[in-house]
């Protein structure tokens, strides 16, 4: 007997922009929040946050306490730890690990919350103990930097590194919500600011090419962190990538192609190679370039467009070339590592044009040797 069945599961991806989310005034956290039954919370928040906002915890009991006070039914805090931020965190199962501990500790049921407050890596950690801890407790993710606001946060994936290889544990699991807090951003570096913008170059190219323009034409104005100019870009950058996973992009990737990840075969293994002193954002941007020279040694893409891209990543002072790149040996078994993570024969994206992408599914070593050495100053 063979019994086949389609299912169909209903999520809701809540996604909030706002500004001080945690000023008692701002109903975004409580409006998320809000049930009819008392819940529970507990909150992490990540290192790096926590030493440029000492006050964190005061800020976030003081506005439970004063939201409450209008009535309205918001969750218990029952604790709040710091943990590691970065690369760090997803190197270990340790974040992971505190985060399912907490949730025993506290009595947290699957309706209650786990809200955290940090950098992509550290939401992909934490995230992963929210998943696993009664198969899924509600997640709330607050991201503070610009990558995190801008892609990581958007998505539906949680994970950590293990066995050299980036996000090899993890799972798929679709936030309670997300609540984007850009006074978050007034603090970072300049380089966490500047490398969360190679997503945004990256899906620009893929399926907007306005707002590539957009960000080619600002440039300037985004490296002096004006938040006028930078707010709108980051803004529509996660609209992207929320429409894609969303409206048919298949958020769980269950086929072979993985479109948002142009840039990204070697950016992670460039990640894994460096021991993580790369960032994320910084090796994008360098996975980016990488594959914009192969598509024109390819006949794919022009030089011209090509040299746009590059420029535009350069104006935002992100990287186009690392000296890991010269170790192709080791850079190219990023590709069979790519094919491995997605399940099939290797997809590769790549543009024609800024604005449309296509696949291939095989990458000739010597033309990404010699693209590889076309970047070199």
């Amino acid at each position: 007997m063979e019994l086949d069945r389609s299912l169909q599961v209903d999520f809701r991806h809540r996604v909030r922009f706002t500004q001080d989310a945690l000023h008692p005034d701002n109903p975004t956290l409580a409006s998320l929040c809000s049930d009819d039954v008392w819940r529970r919370m507990i909150v992490f928040i990540d290192g790096g946050v926590h030493h440029a906002h000492p006050d964190l915890t005061e800020r976030l009991a003081n506005y439970l306490g004063a939201r409450a006070k209008l009535g309205e039914l918001v969750p218990e805090l029952k604790m709040v730890e710091v943990v590691s931020g970065g690369e760090e965190a997803k190197n270990s199962n340790d974040v992971c690990e505190q985060v399912m501990a907490a949730a025993d500790r506290y009595g947290i049921d699957r309706k209650s919350f786990i809200l955290a407050i940090g950098g992509g890596a550290m939401l992909d950690a934490v995230g992963l103990g929210a998943t696993l801890s009664h198969r899924g407790v509600r997640l709330i993710r607050m991201p503070t930097t610009t990558l995190a606001m801008d892609d990581a946060a958007m998505g539906v994936k949680n994970g950590i590194n293990k066995f050299g290889k980036k996000n090899f544990c993890g799972t798929f699991a679709v936030p309670w919500g997300v609540i984007a807090d850009e006074q978050f951003l007034t603090t970072l570096t300049d380089q966490q600011f500047f490398s969360g913008f190679s997503e945004a170059v990256k899906i620009g190219c893929l399926k907007d090419p306005s707002l590539f323009e957009l960000i080619e034409r600002d440039a300037s104005k985004i490296v002096t962190r004006d938040l006028c100019t930078a707010m709108p870009i980051i803004k529509r950058s996660a609209q992207l990538h929320l429409d894609h996973i969303t409206q048919g992009g298949d958020a769980f990737e269950l086929h072979e192609a993985r479109p948002l990840d142009f840039g990204h075969w070697s950016a992670h293994k460039l990640e894994s190679m460096s021991n993580y002193e790369i960032s994320h954002g910084d090796a994008v941007s360098i996975g980016i370039a990488l594959d914009c020279e192969y598509a024109v040694r390819t006949g794919l893409l022009s030089q011209s467009n090509c040299t746009r891209i590059i420029a535009c990543l350069r104006a935002l002072r992100l990287p186009t070339w690392h000296p890991l790149l010269a170790n192709t040996d080791q850079l190219l078994r990023g590709l069979e590592e790519f094919r491995e993570h997605l399940g099939g024969r290797m997809n590769v994206t790549l543009l024609r044009t800024i604005g449309n992408a296509t696949e291939v599914h095989q990458m000739d070593h010597e033309i990404v040797s010699a693209s590889a050495s076309a970047l070199a100053p």
